[in-house]
Formats: C-alpha cells, structure tokens, sequence
C-alpha cells in the first residue's frame, strides 16, 4: 500500500521564501470582493437597525473588513452619527465600531 504524504514531501525541497509565498497566495484565494447594495436593501437594513435600536433586540451584522466578510452578533449600543459607525456590544460585553459603509447584511436574531 502506497503511504502518499501529501504536501509534508514537498516541503522539504522548497526554500522558505517560497513556502512563504504558497501561503500568501492561498491566503490572498480566500479574498472576497466588497458588494454593491441597492437603495431598497439599504432602506430594509435601516428599519431593522432601528427596530433593534428601538426594542433592544440582538442582531447578526456582516460587514466587510479586510478584504473579507466578518459576522458580529449583538446588542446594538448606539449609532455614532459624527463618525457614521454602529457600536455593538456582543455577547463577551466586546465593543466593535463598524462603519455604516461596511455593512453587508443586518438580521434580527433569536436567542
């Protein structure tokens, strides 16, 4: 029986400049391109925002940040109108501050 050890047998005949570069590039595979949204989507995502805003519900939010979609699930704090980003508290009592520009998608979600 052939005992094939996959990628462990190249590696060792590769320079670390190049193992290096193998990485990068199959990280750079997993990027995603940011999404346009139309106006009746935003319009959609605004009246969840304030729904959740008004009656303190928990939300999943997916936005876009470093070249990939992130999910963050919490309790809406506030929206800071001067520096147009949400601040959500998760479950973990974590604060993230996610600009209004960078959100994909907005969910009410049940516990």
């Amino acid at each position: 029986m052939i005992r094939d050890r996959g990628k462990m047998k190249w590696t060792s005949m590769m320079l670390p400049e190049h193992v290096k570069l193998l990485r990068d590039w199959a990280k750079e595979d997993a990027f995603e391109d940011s999404k346009e949204l139309d106006e009746q989507y935003l319009e959609v995502m605004n009246e969840v925002i304030f729904e959740a805003m008004e009656f303190g519900k928990r939300v999943t939010v997916t936005h876009y940040v470093q070249k990939q979609y992130k999910l963050v699930i919490g309790d809406i704090h506030y929206w800071d109108p001067l520096s147009q980003k949400l601040h959500i508290v998760d479950r973990f009592e974590e604060v993230h501050r996610i600009p209004l520009s960078a959100i994909a998608d907005v969910r009410l979600t049940e516990e």
